[in-house]
């Protein structure tokens, strides 16, 4: 069965962490069938790691604060998570089925496709983000 995605409501949950003026940082995309729908959004970073288990493959898009002492800025970054234990005929499908998310998930920094939980740590994402950044004023201080 071919894979679907509620674009409206997945579109909602893209644009709340593309918001300015909420706290919203993050916001995960579950399979629920042969659906992707939302997984749910929040403030706390830690809540869309919870959601990344050994059982799962989800697809996060994670608002990530950068800079240096010169400027602060926000990128965004689209996170494909695949747990261990997911089958290899699922792991080649999350490949084709990440464009259906691509329709909604438009502007991003950096794209990563995460299978290990230390890559998933804020202060990675942040330094790979950093590095595909440009200028960075702090390094001269380092």
């Amino acid at each position: 069965m071919a894979t679907k995605i509620d674009k409206e409501a997945c579109r909602d949950a893209y644009n709340l962490v593309r918001d300015d003026n909420t706290d919203i940082n993050w916001a995960g995309f579950k399979y629920e069938g042969s659906t992707i729908v939302p997984a749910g959004h929040g403030a706390d970073y830690e809540e869309f790691m919870s959601l990344c288990t050994d059982d799962s493959r989800l697809f996060g898009f994670v608002r990530v604060t950068t800079g240096d002492a010169m400027s602060k800025r926000a990128k965004f970054t689209l996170i494909t998570w695949i747990g261990e234990n997911i089958s290899g005929l699922q792991r080649a499908k999350i490949s084709t089925d990440k464009t259906l998310v691509k329709d909604v998930v438009q502007n991003f920094a950096k794209e990563f496709m995460i299978s290990d939980r230390r890559e998933l740590e804020m202060d990675y994402i942040r330094n790979e983000l950093k590095k595909a950044g440009g200028a960075n004023y702090d390094a001269q201080a380092e």
